[in-house]
């Protein structure tokens, strides 16, 4: 099973604040379980949002002078 993480953990592992979870949470950009009245969000959901937001590098060519 995967592991639930609270909303304060995701911000730790993300490196932002509360603020920034939460927010995914509301606009439901990221998969979360409600046990209860308690938030938690799975480890495989913040993973796979880090990855699908992931950007990466453009290859830059250079140009031949002729």
């Amino acid at each position: 099973m995967d592991r639930l993480l609270s909303v304060d953990q995701v911000a730790e592992l993300l490196g932002t604040t509360v603020r920034f979870p939460r927010r995914l949470i509301e606009e439901r950009r990221i998969t979360f379980v409600k046990v209860g009245r308690h938030v938690r969000i799975p480890e495989s959901a913040v993973m796979a949002f880090v990855a699908a937001n992931t950007v990466e590098p453009t290859v830059r060519r250079l140009r031949s002078v002729a």
